[in-house]
């Protein structure tokens, strides 16, 4: 994989990149199309990106709400203490909660913030009291989304410094 900050994009990478993150099942031809390239120009180009690094993965985003799941709830984790060893015991065993989003080793007064996704209040109980008793934790603070703002999944690619 070549280093993404030594990769240099110009325009037309970035336009392919904007139309990939809005829709990343665009077939190859209207990509083309879209950004003004040739078929095989844009195949490459997108091929370059994506053995770059700078393309991770393609997925398709679902619908939290229509699956059942309808809450959010933001939860920091502190630990007994910050020993390596026990920092990955924890990440290791939180790994197997499913409804954990995302997990973050953080700088401050907690250790970890996880994005959480939960059905009703019975199903969050259910999943703080495995929380509680994941390895080396201490304290486990809930904050609850009361709604979602703004929530993107398309990186600024237009800001990027080439």
């Amino acid at each position: 994989m070549q280093n993404t900050s030594t990769l240099r994009m110009d325009e037309l990478d970035r336009s392919i990149l904007l139309s990939l993150q809005t829709d990343s099942r665009i077939s190859n031809v209207q990509l083309a199309k879209k950004v003004g390239l040739s078929e095989s120009a844009c195949l490459r180009r997108v091929k370059s990106l994506e053995s770059s690094g700078i393309v991770d993965r393609a997925v398709l985003l679902l619908n939290q709400n229509a699956l059942g799941f309808s809450g959010t709830v933001f939860v920091r984790v502190t630990l007994k203490e910050q020993q390596q060893e026990t920092l990955q015991s924890f990440e290791s065993a939180v790994t197997s909660i499913e409804q954990v989003m995302e997990c973050y080793l953080m700088s401050g007064d907690a250790d970890y913030m996880l994005r959480i996704i939960y059905r009703d209040n019975e199903d969050y109980k259910k999943i703080h009291l495995k929380l509680t008793n994941l390895p080396g934790v201490q304290r486990v603070h809930s904050s609850f989304a009361l709604s979602t703002v703004i929530k993107k999944t398309e990186l600024p690619i237009h800001t990027t410094i080439s």
